[in-house]
């Protein structure tokens, strides 16, 4: 396809904040009982004056500073004037000639994507549409909201895509919001174009209120094949508002947009500008935990992990902290046995793959999705978890009954070494108790060592299975298969 793609973001994210963003209503715009949190300054009411929330402020600031912007020393607040239902005052309380931030970046893969600026502003309330009429829940008006705006520097779907998930991760890691975007905590905008020649932007299509990754991956490359088309067919494309119609697949033309609109914004006369000094700025830095990028090159050079185990740890941070305090208590372990530091990699690399596999099978296997609570409720202490796998490390107990073990930690939170000594499934290692397993397993199964002497290797396998059956797990696999080797010799010679 001979056309060059320009795409920005506009995201807007609803605050974790105990109140609204000028009053002293709760945040909780999923309350079930319909206009209960309200009151006459989030309603608009003659005579009521807001007051800026501080938390709010400071969340926006911190998101600027995590995602490399400039913060504007001096800021304030404008009306953003427009009619519409859900908008109680008439007015939303916003910004746009000195927003908090701007000027920032996030880095996707080896591509910084440009912010060109994070503002704070109010959120409306929400419509419901009956068959003749509507109905206004106004829960969610004033709730605080923030916008960021990219530059265009996105040029697919899956880059779009990816930018938004980052950005969705790092809300979670600074818990400035819970960012759920089926309950429209985080609303996705794309501004899309295409144009044959580089450096020039097409004419611009805005997709709104997309509520899913997958939303704004399909929404895009659905938009990139429409304006494509009518470019070949040398028709027009026009400036317009579309929606996604995710049952069939495409995007739904909404409304014409031929002039930009005029909202006269002018500085809110009943809040006082802000001025950030230095002094408030740090503090802020200081609250800044460490983000998923820095997660990232952290576990790669400390745990020498594989690009997939670290975005599962990544991606799950709870996990990810889970995982941390087991290795903490494997190194102690590793430390107090003598074992050899050559051995570190394998042994935190098993914790890994036990944890990403089998725990979080577990997990899903229970809850819908397996999600950050889930990992903070484990029955399973990090202390008892890595003591499993410092079991399995010194061969005490096969990985077949790894799993079972952990399945009942799991159900339970016992201690391993406890659930192995009352259901004796400690491994056996004596050779002579194996050798006669060998034989008998042999004996028995005269078709496994025909099909072997006829060179099917394969063979060897089953006949290991059938003695880990009659152990019923607990054989030493490595001396099953030494002592089946020994005897088929034998019956060879």
């Amino acid at each position: 396809m001979n056309y060059q793609v320009t795409i920005g973001l506009e995201i807007h994210i609803e605050l974790k904040t105990k109140s609204k963003m000028f009053c002293s209503c709760p945040n909780s715009p999923f309350e079930t009982e319909p206009n209960l949190n309200i009151c006459p300054i989030c309603m608009g009411h003659p005579g009521t004056l807001p007051v800026i929330n501080k938390k709010a402020v400071e969340m926006v600031i911190k998101t600027g500073l995590a995602l490399n912007c400039e913060i504007l020393e001096n800021t304030y607040f404008e009306r953003k004037n427009y009619f519409y239902p859900d908008l109680p005052k008439g007015y939303q309380i916003s910004q746009q000639r000195a927003p908090l931030c701007r000027k920032g970046f996030l880095e996707i893969g080896d591509k910084k994507i440009g912010i060109r600026n994070i503002h704070l502003e109010e959120d409306t309330g929400k419509l419901f549409h009956q068959k003749n009429y509507s109905l206004i829940d106004f829960n969610r008006a004033g709730v605080p909201l923030m916008e960021l705006v990219t530059e265009p520097d996105i040029t697919s779907a899956k880059e779009a895509r990816r930018f938004a998930e980052e950005l969705h991760l790092i809300m979670h890691y600074l818990n400035i919001s819970d960012a759920d975007m089926e309950k429209g905590q985080m609303r996705i905008e794309v501004n899309i174009s295409l144009s044959r020649e580089k450096g020039k932007l097409g004419t611009k299509v805005e997709i709104k209120n997309l509520n899913s990754f997958r939303a704004v991956e399909k929404a895009i490359k659905y938009e990139i094949r429409r304006q494509a088309k009518i470019l070949e067919d040398k028709g027009e494309i026009l400036q317009e508002t579309r929606g996604w119609d995710d049952v069939k697949g495409m995007t739904i033309p909404q409304r014409r947009k031929e002039f930009a609109q005029d909202y006269r914004y002018f500085p809110e006369p009943d809040l006082p500008p802000l001025h950030i000094d230095s002094r408030m700025l740090q503090e802020i830095k200081l609250q800044i935990p460490e983000l998923p990028s820095q997660r990232r090159k952290r576990f790669k050079n400390e745990y020498n992990l594989s690009e997939k185990e670290i975005e599962v740890l990544v991606k799950n941070k709870e996990l990810g902290n889970y995982f941390e305090r087991v290795v903490s208590e494997l190194k102690n372990w590793i430390k107090f046995k003598k074992i050899p530091k050559a051995h570190t990699p394998a042994i935190i690399k098993t914790a890994a793959n036990y944890l990403e596999t089998d725990l979080l099978g577990l997990i899903k296997a229970q809850t819908k999705p397996h999600t950050l609570t889930s990992v903070r409720s484990l029955k399973i202490t990090p202390e008892n978890f890595a003591e499993l796998i410092s079991i399995l490390w010194e061969g005490e107990i096969s990985s077949r009954i790894g799993k079972e073990v952990l399945c009942e930690m799991f159900k339970t939170g016992a201690d391993p070494s406890h659930i192995i000594e009352e259901r004796n499934l400690k491994q056996i290692s004596d050779e002579k108790e194996i050798e006669e397993m060998a034989k008998r397993v042999i004996k028995e199964n005269k078709k496994a060592v025909e099909d072997y002497k006829k060179g099917k290797e394969n063979a060897i396998q089953f006949l290991i299975g059938q003695i880990m059956r009659e152990a019923k797990g607990r054989a030493n696999p490595e001396k099953a298969r030494r002592a089946i080797k020994k005897y088929l010799l034998e019956v060879d010679q």
